[in-house]
């Protein structure tokens, strides 16, 4: 009998440290994921371009790949700190829809993106692009902002504070735009993202590297992450 008890009495002993264990590990990490700087935040991605749309490039280095496999990089790194992230595409399409003709899809997109924005609980969007231009001189990062609401000059100069500062190839200025659709028109905070030329043979060997688009997004997600924790704005 005395055997019998000593059993369950390990047994019972055993459970309750197992039980008690689990209940700590489960309490430790809800507590961090309370405790992640992003959490409760939600971002918006918007990888330019998409489908039969490519954007700047050609086939060796097109800005539609380019432009999402950096998305992609950046969300990881988002939600590894608590952010809730959407991404207006996550494949290789635009969202013009059944829209037929190259001009009419590309403003139907474009709607579109901002409809997804505008519509949902962001607290931040930024759109990924690259730039080309006919001549091969010009390269460097840089990031553009509406002057429509006061957060969007904050977020672009801490984004571009950090590609000057990682990236070591541009001494670009975040820089007020206000012709380009989505950012003219966003309701959200936000910044349009112009990671580099491709029409820059140096620039656009690196823009195809994937340690180079790394520490792009590392950039723009360390200017996100200055942005939420209310440091003071640069001068």
């Amino acid at each position: 009998m005395k055997r019998r008890i000593k059993i369950f009495s390990f047994i019972f002993g055993a459970i309750l440290l197992f039980l008690l264990f689990q209940f700590q590990f489960f309490q430790k990490d809800t507590w961090d994921s309370w405790n992640l700087p992003l959490s409760g935040k939600v971002i918006y991605l918007d990888p330019g371009h998409g489908g039969p749309d490519g954007g700047a490039g050609d086939s060796d280095a097109l800005e539609k790949e380019i432009a999402l496999k950096i998305s992609l990089k950046l969300r990881d790194f988002l939600q590894e700190q608590g952010a809730l992230v959407l991404m207006t595409r996550e494949t290789d399409k635009d969202l013009a829809g059944e829209v037929r003709g190259y001009s009419r899809r590309k403003v139907e997109d474009l709607k579109r993106r901002l409809e997804l924005i505008n519509d949902s609980d962001a607290d931040l969007y930024i759109s990924i692009h690259l730039n080309s231009i006919p001549s091969p001189r010009w390269s460097g990062a840089q990031t553009f902002y509406s002057p429509h609401l006061i957060e969007n000059k904050r977020i672009a100069k801490f984004i571009q504070d950090e590609l000057i500062r990682n990236l070591g190839n541009t001494d670009r200025q975040a820089k007020m735009l206000q012709n380009v659709y989505i950012v003219k028109n966003s309701e959200k905070p936000g910044a349009l993202v112009e990671v580099g030329f491709l029409s820059n043979a140096q620039e656009r060997q690196n823009l195809k590297s994937d340690v180079y688009q790394e520490k792009v997004s590392a950039s723009i997600y360390n200017g996100i992450m200055r942005y939420f924790t209310n440091e003071k704005d640069l001068k």
